[in-house]
C-alpha cells in the first residue's frame, strides 16, 4: 500500500511494500520565481519523467552513480530511497539567468571554466546561494561530501555537454540534487529535464526561438510543450541511434 511522504513543486513521492523503494510521481504543474508563477505544462510530467529516466540511465552507463530503478510508467519512476542533501548544484557553462543579473555578464558569454555553485534547498529563505564556507558551517555537508558533489557535478557537466551537442542542443546551465543512501553513497537523485536545465538550440540564431526549456513558461515565450517535446524527441534519437 502507497502512502504520499512529499509532494514537492514538481513531484510527489510515495513509498512502496519494499522500504528501501520510493515511487516519484511526476506533475505537469510549472513554477517560476520561486513559486511566485504557477500555472500548468500539458503532459510535462511524462515527458519530464522519460526524460529523466533516459538520461539518469545513460549516465549510468557513464559511471555516474543515480537513485533510478526504472520507469514503471508513462509519468512515474521506481528509485532508491536516499537522504536528499539540502544542497542544490548548479554548474554554469554560459552565463545566463541570475548570473548574468548578479554580476553583469552578458548573457551567452561561454564561461572560461564550468562554474559549480552551492544553493541552500529552502524555500523560506529564497533558495540563497552560500560560500563553500559557509555551507561547512551550517553543516549542510561534509568536507568530503562537498568536493564528492563537485567531482560528481563536474564529470556528469562533461558527459551532458557532449550528449546534448550531439543533439544539437547547447547546455547552458543546470541544477542538480543529489542523496544519500543507507551505504553512505552519494547518488544523483531528483531529474534531469528542461525543468532543471538551460537549453538553447543550436539550430536557432534568435535569442527566444533558441531557448527549449523552462525559460519559455518563465518568460512567456509560447511554445513551452512544444520545446519539451522537442528535447525529448532529439535525447531519445540519440539514444536509439548509440
Amino acid at each position: 500500500m502507497t502512502e504520499k511522504i512529499y509532494e514537492g513543486k514538481a513531484k510527489i513521492l510515495y513509498t512502496t511494500d519494499d522500504p528501501d523503494v520510493l515511487l516519484t510521481h511526476f506533475k505537469d504543474d510549472a513554477t517560476a520565481f520561486n513559486a511566485q508563477k504557477r500555472g500548468t505544462i500539458l503532459e510535462k510530467g511524462k515527458m519530464n519523467c522519460q526524460i529523466t529516466s533516459a538520461l539518469f540511465q545513460w549516465l549510468e552507463s557513464k559511471g555516474i552513480p543515480t537513485h533510478l530503478i526504472k520507469q514503471s510508467a508513462p509519468d512515474q519512476m521506481l528509485v532508491r530511497r536516499v537522504t536528499i542533501i539540502p544542497i542544490e548544484v548548479v554548474v554554469r557553462n554560459i552565463a545566463a539567468g541570475s548570473l548574468c543579473r548578479q554580476t553583469g555578464l552578458p548573457e551567452g558569454q561561454k564561461l572560461p571554466f564550468p562554474l559549480v555553485e552551492y544553493y541552500f534547498k529552502n524555500d523560506d529563505l529564497g533558495d540563497p546561494l552560500l560560500t563553500r564556507n559557509r555551507l561547512l558551517v551550517m553543516e549542510l555537508a561534509t568536507p568530503e561530501q562537498l568536493e564528492k558533489l563537485q567531482t560528481l557535478a563536474l564529470s556528469i557537466n562533461q558527459n551532458l555537454q557532449d550528449f546534448f551537442s550531439r543533439c544539437q542542443i547547447t547546455l547552458v546551465d543546470f541544477k542538480l540534487e543529489f542523496g544519500i543512501n543507507n551505504q553512505g553513497e552519494i547518488l544523483l537523485a531528483d531529474e534531469i529535464s528542461p525543468d532543471t536545465c538551460r537549453l538553447w538550440d543550436q539550430n536557432q540564431n534568435d535569442p527566444q526561438s533558441r531557448v527549449m526549456d523552462k525559460d519559455r513558461f518563465r518568460r512567456d515565450l509560447g511554445n513551452v510543450e512544444t520545446a519539451y517535446q522537442e528535447v525529448q524527441q532529439r535525447v531519445l534519437d540519440e539514444l536509439a541511434s548509440q
